[in-house]
């Protein structure tokens, strides 16, 4: 039996059942839930690996119940949807989503992309277990407890910010390019990707560095990327 517990968020129950027979047949251990109410009560009772979730729900749109888990659980969610519109596809990224399958898919796909985020699951457990904190001048981040620090006062990040100070911090005096921070952060590069990203940094920068006498953490490269400086 695979360890990997799934939480199948769908409302169609013929989706459900593709979904649910692929992941018996593969040996994961599941759970279903066919609203976003429910998706919500058996994450944070549960606890799972890992969300397939469609944006379509009865009772609320699938974006509200990503932003709802992001306040407090980093559990990856891979979006289902037939929503197949790059303005849908950002939105449920920007919201926390960590991938985005649209429908219809193969089974084959379904089962790749669940493969990917174990491999991407192990890699985070394991660096988490090789440095636990990781200090740079006056930040801190303490990787096991999922927080950030700035001069021993804690830092209110959003997901997206925390996952980009964290990759920024485990490359410390490495210049990222666009493009690898996108396909770390959201798991590809879309033009609208950058555009993002360049809000996000904007934001985090912000509370890097809160007035004209900070550190500069955060060194932009000019139609390259950006690098966590070494202070």
């Amino acid at each position: 039996m695979n360890k990997t517990l799934i939480l199948v968020v769908e409302d169609d129950k013929s989706v459900q059942n593709l979904m649910v027979t692929t992941l018996k047949a593969h040996e994961y251990r599941y759970l279903t839930a066919m609203s976003g109410e429910t998706a919500i009560l058996e994450t944070s009772s549960h606890n799972p690996d890992i969300i397939l979730l469609d944006l379509g729900l009865p009772d609320m749109d699938g974006v509200d119940v990503i932003r709802k888990i992001r306040t407090w659980s980093d559990t990856p969610i891979i979006v289902i949807s037939a929503r197949s519109e790059d303005a849908d596809k950002v939105e449920a990224l920007d919201a926390g989503a960590d991938d985005y399958l649209t429908k219809p898919f193969s089974v084959e796909e379904l089962l790749a992309r669940l493969r990917v985020t174990e491999r991407r699951l192990a890699a985070s457990q394991n660096e988490q277990k090789k440095d636990a904190v990781f200090m740079n001048g006056s930040l801190r981040v303490d990787y096991s407890a999922g927080c950030a620090y700035l001069e021993d006062e804690e830092l209110h990040l959003t997901p997206i910010e925390y996952k980009l100070l964290c990759l920024l911090c485990r490359n410390v005096g490495k210049v990222l390019t666009h493009t690898f921070i996108t396909q770390k952060i959201w798991g590809h590069s879309w033009d609208n990707d950058v555009a993002s990203l360049r809000v996000f940094m904007a934001t985090l920068r912000k509370k890097l560095e809160k007035n004209s006498e900070s550190v500069q953490y955060i060194q932009t490269h000019v139609g390259i990327g950006y690098r966590m400086v070494k202070v």
